[in-house]
């Protein structure tokens, strides 16, 4: 079974793939033989993640890209195009969750950049990879998404929004883009990750799921493999939830 998630001669485009996450899902395709676009708004990052690596024997493309941007995403499809030729799988992993005392406090500009990352750039991304996938007859979108796109929070309006828009995306595109092109989401809850820092330790003591900690990064690895890998042929349209037992 150590080929089931092999992914020697595949191009993996990961946004937000510098930290968190996106980076621990990065090392783990490249572990698997997978070459790597790493996209995140900071290209130095995005650099350091990509030395590491092309250091695992692996090819690597660092791209600056705020995958909020509309017009941004043009230039990073084109430029994982011209050096790899081709994207296999596409991971939408990229998203923030800024926050507002009260929904009447929101600013436009909260409302638009929260919008726009977690929702806005992974449809933008996923039409224009997605296009060319069915062109070439196969390819595998994840989107990582939130235990709040379900779960309703008196913080996250907003990024509750998004993340459940982003939910019924994922299945709106495994219809549009199939048979040939499969398209699932993550819908993680809380992990311990270096973004989550200031909260982590207290959520891991005090959580109530059913294995009662949060996650850790490398969880959601074989998650991710699994879902871009052909062991997945019969997945898509899938909203997998990796939570630990949330009820």
């Amino acid at each position: 079974m150590s080929d089931y998630f092999d992914m020697t001669g595949k191009v993996v485009l990961v946004t937000g793939g510098s930290r968190g996450l996106g980076h621990e899902m990065v090392r783990a395709f490249a572990a698997q033989g997978g070459d790597i676009v790493i996209a995140s708004r900071k290209a130095e990052a995005c650099e350091e993640v990509a030395a590491e690596v092309r250091a695992m024997g692996r090819k690597a493309l660092a791209v600056g890209c705020h995958v909020g941007q509309w017009d941004a995403l043009p230039a990073l499809v084109e430029a994982a195009y011209d050096t790899f030729g081709k994207v296999d799988v596409l991971v939408n992993n990229a998203g923030i969750a800024p926050t507002a005392p009260s929904s009447i406090e929101v600013t436009e500009a909260l409302f638009d950049k929260t919008v726009g990352v977690n929702f806005k750039g992974p449809f933008r991304l996923s039409a224009l990879i997605g296009e060319r996938m069915m062109a070439a007859g196969s390819g595998a979108i994840i989107n990582v998404s939130s235990l709040a796109g379900v779960a309703p929070s008196r913080t996250y309006p907003v990024y509750s929004g998004a993340k459940s828009a982003l939910n019924i995306m994922t299945q709106c595109h495994a219809l549009e883009f199939g048979p040939k092109v499969r398209v699932n989401a993550i819908m993680c809850g809380p992990f311990w990750t270096d973004i989550a820092k200031s909260w982590r330790e207290n959520a891991d003591k005090n959580s109530t799921a059913a294995l009662r900690r949060i996650g850790r990064p490398e969880e959601i690895a074989t998650t991710a493999l699994y879902l871009a890998s052909d062991r997945s042929s019969f997945t898509t349209g899938a909203i997998i939830r990796l939570d630990g037992g949330v009820y």
